[in-house]
């Protein structure tokens, strides 16, 4: 009886000093604020300021961990919440005690909640915040929290201003401070500023480099190559003189991006990077560009610049004059605008946003435009160590392969051009011929079987020259079965979707087989008259939506949450995207059973809306075609102006994944993100 006793007497004791820490330590203060977004919404601030040693958990903390904080709203017909109550970035760590990942905030904690108005007059948001908190010693549940928040209506004129309702006996927390936590949208938990200030920027600048000399590799960049080849072998004779100009041409390719990217976003705004990238007048004067290059290479004519030009440039080099390689840079970076324009727009979305986040994009670009000169810097300095070596007619077969390689290529720009515009001139097949064609002589010039003007006759294959053959008709068998459907993985961001091929085996079998599937959205069942599906597609073996308001309906109506897909039909690696992840057996069923797939195209503007939907964006230019309208949603809602942008949300518009999923090829972790949606929907 003794041992119950004293048992029963420390658990009353504990209970009495948890009462007592609460009432005495009084572990945390709230305040309340609102903030003016715009003339139609509202940001509701909610400001935790914790004691030293106390913690505070996150909503999306584990089930089996902590009580979670949680946000109760009373039902009002003066506005309607913006997504869910968004949170910092909380510090995670594995708790014993839980036996599981455990998410905390301590110190000063600022959680946001977006209203849009729907009263024009002043009204209140009302509603309880209930949570749990946590010292190295004990945790306390302490009872709900009101809280209250006074907006004006919708006709009130205070854009910019702040007005708090401060909770009583929360006078002494310090008011609150709008670069606190910068929210970078609707979903992906804000990152406090005391963080963000010392975040390591070495970090974002090196993985920024790192970025930019990727980028080589893509499809619009690459063939590059060859022009800024052509122009330094040209002046390697003199060593200094052609030191210098490519170490110019690589400082002004960083300044290009750098100074003049900025300049751009500031004054054009990020959309404009991405019309260069994806509209058709750009991508057309590319294709001109390189096919003009292909011919003067192949020797039909030589590209020379006026007397009085080349006279003021043979002046300006004697001088040390560095004009020539200032314009070659320019030249590779407006081309390359195809590829770097989204993923820089992206970067520069930040500009207009905060100060914070105006210096991690300068960084960023910083880093990036260094990243992408760095490999073309070097091929400047390249050519002064070939000039050393014995000249001779291998210096036109170089100029002749680079002419093949500027030919196919070429044709990516004239493709995008084709899509944008529905013009129907390349479709996949086509594509593929082109492409096979021109590999296919490439390889036999390889071999010594053709010859052009300037080349010596080919009596011997040297070991270099018999491998670079084989490498290129092996490409040209590996193409082959693309002209009957086959997906091409390797090369599936250079080439045109799989659905304006004329001929494929798989969609032949697909059609004429009985549709299959579990759940109720299956391929072949979804209404045959949704808007859009006579214009717009997906890849074969998915059916969807292009309408958000019509995916919404379907999912509320079916009990599924939506899956969001940001797409373009001229980005290449929405193509990589779909060829390599979603093409995954587990990928394609999730898709497939567990959701409603919506594609919205955000460069289709040949489809023109009809006036009653047509949206203004943030600076008032109506937007009267599907695509910019997609575009500015995705922008203005989430932040992103870059294509592939995955969202996972319910019926209702709210995100159900802590991040929404870019560009990234990792299969296991796509998966586990559309798993993070589907349990957060059923919960």
């Amino acid at each position: 009886m003794k041992k119950f006793f004293f048992l029963g007497l420390i658990g009353l004791m504990g209970l009495m000093g948890n009462v007592l820490i609460a009432q005495q330590l009084d572990p945390v203060k709230w305040k309340y604020s609102v903030k003016e977004t715009s003339a139609t919404e509202a940001e509701l601030v909610f400001t935790a300021q914790l004691d030293k040693g106390w913690h505070l958990y996150s909503q999306y903390t584990s089930p089996d961990g902590p009580l979670a904080i949680e946000f109760t709203f009373e039902e009002s017909k003066d506005y309607e919440r913006v997504g869910k109550v968004m949170e910092p970035k909380p510090h995670e760590e594995m708790d014993d005690i839980f036996n599981c990942i455990v998410k905390s905030f301590s110190g000063k904690v600022v959680f946001r909640q977006k209203v849009k108005r729907i009263s024009d007059k002043d009204f209140t948001v009302k509603g309880t915040v209930a949570y749990q908190l946590c010292n190295d010693g004990s945790c306390i549940a302490p009872e709900d929290h009101d809280f209250s928040f006074k907006v004006p209506g919708a006709k009130a004129d205070v854009a910019g201003e702040e007005a708090d309702t401060v909770a009583a006996a929360t006078d002494s927390v310090a008011p609150v401070d709008a670069a606190v936590a910068v929210v970078p949208d609707n979903n992906t938990p804000a990152v406090p500023q005391n963080e963000g200030k010392h975040q390591n920027l070495l970090v974002v600048f090196l993985l920024a480099i790192g970025g930019g000399i990727l980028t080589m590799f893509t499809p619009c960049v690459f063939p590059m190559i060859p022009m800024t080849v052509n122009f330094f072998v040209r002046g390697a004779e003199n060593k200094r003189k052609g030191r210098r100009q490519a170490w110019f041409f690589g400082f002004s390719i960083v300044f290009l991006f750098a100074v003049l990217g900025a300049i751009l976003a500031a004054f054009l705004g990020p959309e404009a990077l991405y019309v260069m990238g994806t509209h058709w007048i750009p991508n057309l004067i590319f294709f001109i560009i390189f096919f003009v290059f292909a011919l003067s290479f192949f020797g039909l004519f030589e590209i020379k610049m006026p007397e009085k030009w080349i006279n003021s440039s043979d002046e300006q080099a004697d001088k040390g004059g560095l004009l020539a390689p200032f314009f070659i840079a320019l030249t590779t970076v407006l081309v390359s605008f195809s590829c770097t324009g989204p993923i820089l727009g992206a970067a520069l979305v930040g500009l207009t946003t905060s100060s914070t986040d105006r210096w991690v994009s300068l960084v960023t670009m910083l880093g990036f435009g260094i990243g992408f000169a760095a490999p073309f810097t070097l091929l400047a300095m390249f050519p002064q160590m070939l000039g050393n070596m014995k000249s001779g007619s291998w210096l036109n077969t170089v100029k002749i392969v680079f002419a093949f390689l500027e030919l196919a290529f070429g044709l990516k720009f004239l493709q995008q051009a084709d899509l944008y515009c529905n013009w129907g001139l390349l479709p996949r097949d086509t594509y593929l011929a082109l492409w096979i064609v021109i590999f296919g002589m490439l390889g036999f010039y390889l071999l010594g079987k053709l010859r052009f003007k300037g080349d010596d006759e080919v009596k011997e294959i040297g070991t270099l020259r018999l491998f670079l053959a084989i490498a290129d008709l092996a490409f040209v068998v590996y193409m082959i079965p693309g002209m009957w459907g086959a997906p091409l993985k390797g090369i599936s961001g250079f080439l045109p979707p799989m659905e304006s091929q004329s001929f494929n085996i798989e969609k032949i079998v697909a059609e004429n087989t009985p549709a299959v599937g579990a759940g109720t959205v299956q391929v072949g069942k979804l209404p045959a008259d949704r808007r859009y599906a006579d214009k717009l597609h997906v890849p074969l073996g998915f059916e969807a939506f292009f309408d958000l308001d019509e995916a919404k309906a379907y999912a509320r109506e079916h009990g599924k949450p939506v899956f969001i897909d940001f797409t373009g039909k001229t980005c290449a690696n929405c193509r990589e995207m779909e060829h390599y992840v979603w093409s995954d057996p587990e990928v394609k069923r999730l898709l497939n059973e567990e959701f409603v797939m919506v594609s919205l195209y955000a460069d289709e503007n040949t489809i023109e809306l009809p006036e009653s939907e047509w949206v203004k964006d943030e600076k008032g230019k109506t937007l009267k075609t599907l695509g910019r309208k997609n575009l500015n949603f995705q922008k203005t809602e989430y932040n992103m102006n870059a294509q592939p942008y995955y969202v996972i949300v319910n019926a209702d518009g709210e995100v159900l994944t802590k991040e929404n999923y870019k560009y990234d090829r990792d299969v296991q972790k796509f998966i586990g993100w559309l798993n993070e949606g589907i349990n957060n929907y059923r919960k």
